[in-house]
């Protein structure tokens, strides 16, 4: 289960309007990014609101991505996991995050990275 999380925000969107606004091209970005960083997709969700963004998921061999969008906002959000199990899977989502960041060509990025599955080294024992 070890890998990187990153979570991430895009405000002041000012790449294609139409990432923010059709699921389809969404779904088209998403896809292009994880697999021209060498992530593996398994299956893909998106779904369109009407008169308003989308949201969607790509199901990974690695793990995941999800995405929402506000274009009223020109904004999106992302939660991108990526887990090491035969590999390390860090470089391909930095590669997916820079790939996502240069498409919608974000003012601001406020972003969070989580290391998963790091063990604790055990603590000592007490002397009773």
């Amino acid at each position: 289960m070890n890998g990187l999380h990153i979570l991430a925000e895009f405000h002041e969107c000012a790449g294609e309007r139409r990432l923010l606004t059709d699921a389809d091209a969404l779904a088209d970005v998403c896809r292009r990014a994880c697999v021209n960083a060498g992530l593996d997709v398994v299956t893909a969700a998106f779904h369109q609101f009407p008169d308003a963004g989308a949201t969607g998921a790509l199901v990974l061999a690695e793990s995941h991505l999800a995405i929402h969008t506000w274009p009223e906002m020109d904004a999106a959000t992302f939660d991108l996991y990526v887990c090491n199990h035969s590999r390390d899977n860090r470089a391909a989502a930095e590669a997916a995050f820079v790939m996502l960041k240069q498409a919608f060509l974000p003012q601001r990025v406020v972003r969070r990275d989580i290391t998963r599955g790091e063990i604790q080294a055990a603590l000592p024992a007490p002397v009773i």
